[in-house]
């Protein structure tokens, strides 16, 4: 039986609530996911490649518990579509939270299937109580004092807390 092997990918700068029920969700429909961290040096993220990893193979031991699919978590710094070969995905998962994420996410799949017309994307909404977290407002929140903890997994939150409390230094 051949295996189905899904990749996810994001800056995940910070991992989210919502990148969590992503990843659970996909695990539930692939045999092996691989969450493949952007090194992305154009968006300057406050965590560093290997700090964001960490905070993936954190929630990933949870997940591994809930779900009977292998999970991995790897860098990436190249096309999406070639990051997919190489762990042999057929699948792109990604993440909606809104109607204005699906234009550019619609052109991401045109210009993915036009490079590679044999892997297939889907898209799967995060669930309503997670639609308005985004990494950028999550560390903004957090920067300015506020309570992000019920949009980040606690390790996370900490993780925030130390990061922006060694900036006031």
């Amino acid at each position: 039986m051949t295996k189905r092997i899904g990749l996810y990918p994001g800056t995940f700068d910070p991992v989210t609530m919502g990148h969590y029920d992503i990843i659970s969700r996909a695990m539930a429909l692939v045999d092996r996911l691989v969450v493949a961290v952007a090194i992305n040096r154009d968006k300057g993220p406050l965590f560093s490649l290997e700090e964001r990893v960490s905070m993936i193979e954190q929630i990933g031991d949870d997940l591994r518990e809930k779900h009977d699919c292998e999970l991995v978590v790897v860098p990436f710094e190249n096309l999406l579509v070639h990051c997919a070969r190489e762990h042999n995905a057929t699948v792109l998962i990604r993440g909606l939270r809104a109607v204005s994420d699906f234009e550019f996410e619609f052109q991401m799949v045109g210009m993915n299937r036009a490079i590679d017309p044999e892997i297939e994307t889907m898209f799967l909404m995060a669930d309503a109580e997670y639609q308005a977290i985004a990494s950028r407002l999550v560390k903004e929140v957090c920067r300015l004092g506020g309570d992000v903890s019920r949009f980040v997994p606690p390790h996370v939150e900490v993780a925030l807390k130390n990061k922006f409390k060694s900036k006031e230094t």
